[in-house]
């Protein structure tokens, strides 16, 4: 179980990072991005965002444009986080969504053979 203050920093960081590429990233298509959760390393070093895009096809294309874009992310979270050192960032694309339409179907094959 994560300490108060590791879901606190993650909690801040989802929101920073969701307005970062909301108003100041150029790139259109990032724009569109919805920011699921953070996961915060024990010591600070790391943070996986996971994200999800309305568009499943081009779910490979955003993940390479948000990883080469974590420097300027990175850069912009330290402006507005006031922490000693920023997490390095690693985008991964969020399945749990997907997951759970998948096991909703299944349920509802289930029920409709009953």
């Amino acid at each position: 179980m994560a300490s108060i203050k590791i879901e606190r920093l993650n909690h801040m960081i989802q929101e920073e990072v969701s307005m970062i590429l909301m108003t100041e990233v150029k790139d259109e298509r990032l724009k569109f991005v919805t920011i699921t959760g953070c996961d915060t390393t024990s010591d600070f070093s790391f943070c996986k965002i996971y994200f999800t895009v309305l568009d499943e096809s081009k779910r490979k294309e955003i993940t390479d444009e948000l990883n080469k874009a974590t420097h300027f992310i990175r850069g912009k979270l330290s402006e507005r986080i006031d922490i000693r050192h920023t997490p390095e960032l690693k985008f991964i694309y969020d399945e749990s969504i997907e997951y759970g339409e998948h096991i909703e179907k299944i349920i509802d094959k289930i029920h409709e053979q009953k």
